[in-house]
């Protein structure tokens, strides 16, 4: 956990210097905090995903906005994420796989009186790992890898201060599972995490 850490101290690191930076000034207003929770609907998609389904999961944490001018906007972010997906164990068995991560998305925003669109890069680090059948759970955490590097994009409505809404997809560059290499030979399954995110946002105002 001392990457995350490390990249909250870093959001914050963001967002104060921001703030120093505009004090005394009047575009101090174009710096806010705020709080962000919704619903997620995730599955694992590539070429070896067949059989995979989407479930339904949970997202929310912090963000700080930053003006950099008046129609874009930096938005670093620390979300507790949960993602994976459903999957078929024989012809009436279904099993699911749940990750999750502590995604910070590095969000850039183009706005327009509160309407906004936004795309960025964004990367996960795995808290934990596991797959439920019936009434077992497994830890598998060691099979899947720390980090995973995605992108963004998405559309909403946010003011400095006040309630906002927005949607948003995630998508995977890298594969979630960890290579295996038996003799002379590597296997990399080749699934990738994909998640479509709804949520409410509350803004706090910066001084």
């Amino acid at each position: 956990m001392q990457k995350p850490i490390l990249t909250l101290a870093l959001v914050a690191g963001l967002a104060g210097a921001a703030q120093a930076q505009h004090r005394g000034q009047s575009s101090s207003r174009d710096v806010s905090l705020g709080l962000k929770a919704g619903v997620a609907f995730t599955t694992l998609v590539g070429k070896d995903t067949q059989g995979f389904n989407s479930m339904a999961g949970f997202h929310g944490g912090l963000f700080a906005n930053i003006g950099i001018n008046r129609m874009v906007a930096f938005q670093p972010e620390l979300l507790y994420s949960q993602k994976g997906a459903k999957y078929n164990v024989g012809k009436a068995d279904e099993g699911t796989l749940h990750l999750n991560y502590v995604d910070v998305p590095l969000a850039f925003h183009v706005n327009a009186d509160g309407l906004f669109f936004e795309v960025g890069p964004q990367v996960g680090f795995l808290a934990a790992a596991k797959t439920k059948y019936g009434t077992a759970t497994t830890d598998v955490t060691n099979g899947y890898n720390s980090v995973d590097f995605g992108y963004l994009a998405g559309i909403g409505y946010q003011q400095k201060q006040g309630l906002g809404v927005g949607l948003r997809y995630n998508g995977g560059f890298t594969n979630v599972g960890k290579a295996t290499t038996v003799g002379n030979t590597t296997y990399q399954y080749r699934a990738r995490n994909s998640a479509l995110q709804l949520y409410l946002s509350y803004s706090f105002q910066g001084r």
